[in-house]
């Protein structure tokens, strides 16, 4: 599989170039971008699982989630920079929905058909829990209760300042989980390590560097994926709320989509939990918010103002990833019943 990937990264980045000028039709540049960040992004996954073993558990799932958000953000400031405001706030939700029930539901059905019952730090998941219900049900509903009221400047104002503030906390967790409270909660159960010493697959210094050149293609690439969007969703009959729900959040997150799979068929729960959870709050708390400030450097402002549709969806997707990961244990059926809800919201916003 690493070998396809790598012959997808060294036909399909050349390809990008060349169709870039020559202006090839739009929906073969997107099948070609898209096959393209994909294949990229399995190199940083790579990268970041052997940045996971020298580090551990907590920064190499931080790691991974902020490695694989890159992607995102790369195609959402590009989209930000052509306009597509709905694009843009439809890919967050879509990352919030995928990383919950897509990427848990995978490394939960997979991980527990292998391994019947896993267990993951529950001391862990009952902090993200109350991080994800702060971040999700009270920083993007309140935007969308007050603004009912107000003009377009009060909105953004509001915005901004809901942004500041998620930023802030964002990073004070990061402090509170790596450096005032490390190791206090750590997992007593050394099943889930795998019960022997693992080798990175790259040394540090080959996985910074192969992360940071992967990093630049993506850039380029994701560059010319976003110009394809509108020409795509027209021929196809896609919304720029189902292009941005589903495609950009599957193809901006492949890498860390993979690595919790990986994970949980290793039986590192703990990772694979991180990588879902974190980078769930990685979205919520940073990314999302750090769009709306770059959005004021921006021709079109974004606000921090999602659809009805997108709040209810991820408010549902944060209360069912709650009640099945709070007890610290995982089975196959578990996993099952989060691919099941986002497949439903799939068929919804396809619809919508």
């Amino acid at each position: 599989m690493n070998r396809i990937f790598g012959i997808l990264v060294l036909v399909g980045v050349p390809l990008t170039v060349i169709g870039s000028f020559m202006h090839w039709p739009s929906i073969a540049m997107f099948i070609i971008c898209s096959i393209s960040v994909v294949a990229l992004s399995s190199f940083m996954g790579r990268a970041t699982e052997s940045l996971a073993i020298v580090s551990g558990p907590r920064i190499g799932g931080l790691l991974n989630a902020t490695f694989g958000n890159a992607v995102e953000l790369i195609i959402s400031i590009f989209a930000l920079q052509a306009g597509l405001i709905g694009v843009v706030l439809a890919s967050l939700t879509g990352s919030v929905l995928g990383n919950l029930l897509l990427v848990g539901g995978l490394s939960f059905f997979l991980g527990g058909i292998k391994f019947k019952r896993q267990k993951f730090n529950v001391h862990d998941a009952s902090h993200n829990s109350g991080l994800l219900i702060f971040a999700v049900v009270v920083a993007f509903v309140i935007p969308e209760i007050f603004t009912m009221t107000m003009n377009d400047n009060e909105t953004l104002y509001l915005s901004v300042g809901i942004s500041i503030i998620l930023i802030l906390l964002y990073l004070a967790g990061l402090v509170f989980k790596l450096v005032t409270h490390r190791g206090v909660y750590a997992h007593a159960d050394v099943e889930n390590e795998g019960g022997s010493h693992e080798e990175p697959e790259w040394s540090k210094r080959k996985a910074l560097i192969i992360l940071f050149v992967a990093t630049l293609m993506v850039a380029f690439v994701s560059e010319n994926l976003v110009h394809t969007f509108e020409a795509v969703g027209e021929q196809f009959g896609w919304s720029q709320l189902f292009i941005g729900v589903i495609i950009v959040a599957i193809v901006g997150n492949a890498a860390e989509h993979a690595s919790a799979v990986i994970m949980a068929m290793k039986n590192k729960m703990d990772i694979a939990v991180e990588i879902a959870i974190g980078s769930t709050l990685q979205i919520a708390m940073f990314v999302a918010p750090l769009l709306v400030l770059i959005s004021l450097f921006m021709p079109q402002k974004m606000p921090l103002v999602f659809t009805m549709s997108e709040l209810v969806a991820m408010i549902t997707a944060v209360f069912l990833a709650i009640n099945v990961m709070n007890d610290g244990e995982s089975n196959w059926f578990e996993g099952l019943t989060l691919i099941a809800a986002y497949l439903i919201m799939g068929i919804g916003f396809y619809f919508l």
